[in-house]
């Protein structure tokens, strides 16, 4: 083959390989762009919306909720219902319950009302928990107002039939204390935990965005409190609402809805007395709160948080998309990242999270941003665990 027939078939092969990288290139990004669109038109398959509670008369909002398993097995799930004509979270509210006997494959369709409005303004913020001794422990705040708002706590030793008396959470001290829906923790030795944000106190009477973040703990199953020492902040960030996980090293997680894009995090090493200087986590977010819980087959974390790191302007700042991701190493790395819910519309956010054999049931915020339904419209999906771990 001479010199020149030689070049002009090495040119040839070259080209024919180079077209065919091209193409694929071409395929993956047209495929990725249509899996996309495809996502985005059809919603989250990998969950099952198995009930909406929408606004309605004299019913303008209904949100933050938690999950119980009673011994019969059916499961409560109990929010705040609000009334009147107004949806503030300052508007009149009482908790309301709807159980489910089918593992939260269907719901009853009328409202039990577990909670009277008790306070001036309302009750809401749920978090429901099975205690060790066999009770169970619901929390609410006692909303009197804008400088009154306390953690309560009720028992139940019939399975939900009755509840005793409320108890307040906090004496030592009068303020408005934030405390999140399935927010409250036990730990192995029976100690409880719960995570509060001060907005206003005595003190300091000017409402603050920037909560001051504590611990309060329980060794006699929640009927007194004891105040751990305030978590250090950096200055210039904002922090609310705050939650708690165990971890296995015997350490407690604390997270925060932070500013700055991304949630915060601190540890204590002696069950909530004091905790490190809280900084940046690994999940990045708006301004909104992220919940974090073990699952209990395979010990594992799952995080449900909005996966929104600003870069998109359409919905930068915004409560979606709703994303959940598991981590194997306590925390610090999360994986097997899925979406939930994918509308730039919506608005996710006040998480539960139960687990019921091998499915995980969320009860979530799920308003509109156009129709200004934000925090009115809560849902119950219910996600199979394999989906967790089919990546």
């Amino acid at each position: 083959m001479s010199l020149f027939a030689e070049m002009i078939f090495t040119m040839t092969v070259f080209l024919k390989r180079y077209f065919r990288v091209v193409m694929a290139g071409v395929l993956i990004v047209i495929g990725s762009c249509a899996a996309h669109k495809k996502n985005a038109g059809t919603g989250a398959p990998v969950r099952e919306v198995v009930l909406k509670l929408s606004p309605g008369p004299d019913n303008p909002r209904n949100s933050e909720g938690s999950f119980i398993t009673l011994k019969d097995g059916r499961i409560l799930f109990v929010y705040s219902h609000y009334t009147g004509m107004h949806s503030g979270d300052h508007d009149p509210a009482y908790l309301a319950g709807r159980f489910s006997s089918d593992g939260g494959k269907t719901w009853t369709t009328d409202d039990v009302k577990i909670v009277e409005q008790e306070g001036n303004m309302n009750v809401m913020s749920v978090s429901l928990l099975r205690l060790k001794n066999g009770e169970i422990a619901l929390f609410y705040l006692k909303k009197n107002s804008t400088v009154d708002c306390i953690p309560m706590v009720r028992f139940s030793r019939d399975e939900a039939k009755t509840w005793t008396e409320p108890l307040p959470c906090i004496t030592n001290r009068k303020g408005y204390f934030v405390l999140n829906n399935d927010r409250v923790i036990q730990l192995n030795n029976g100690r409880l935990m719960m995570a509060v944000a001060l907005h206003t106190s005595p003190e300091m009477p000017k409402w603050s965005n920037r909560a001051a973040l504590f611990a309060y703990y329980s060794d006699d199953n929640g009927r007194t409190w004891t105040q751990g020492k305030q978590v250090p902040v950096p200055e210039g960030v904002i922090t609310q609402e705050p939650g708690l996980v165990a971890l296995k090293d015997g350490r407690v997680m604390m997270f925060i809805r932070a500013s700055g894009g991304s949630q915060y995090v601190t540890y204590s090493d002696d069950q909530g007395a004091s905790w490190i200087s809280a900084v940046p986590y690994n999940l990045q977010s708006p301004l909104s709160p992220a919940s974090i819980k073990r699952i209990p087959s395979t010990g594992d974390l799952l995080a449900v948080w909005n996966n929104n790191d600003g870069t998109d302007p359409q919905i930068k700042d915004k409560r979606t998309p709703l994303t959940m991701a598991i981590s194997n190493d306590e925390g610090r790395t999360w994986k097997q990242i899925t979406n939930l819910e994918t509308d730039s519309d919506g608005w996710y956010c006040y998480i539960a999270i139960h687990f019921y054999k091998d499915h995980i049931l969320l009860g979530y915020c799920a308003g509109s941003q156009k129709a200004k339904t934000y925090l009115s419209v809560t849902d119950i999906a219910r996600v199979h665990l394999k989906t967790l771990y089919k990546k």
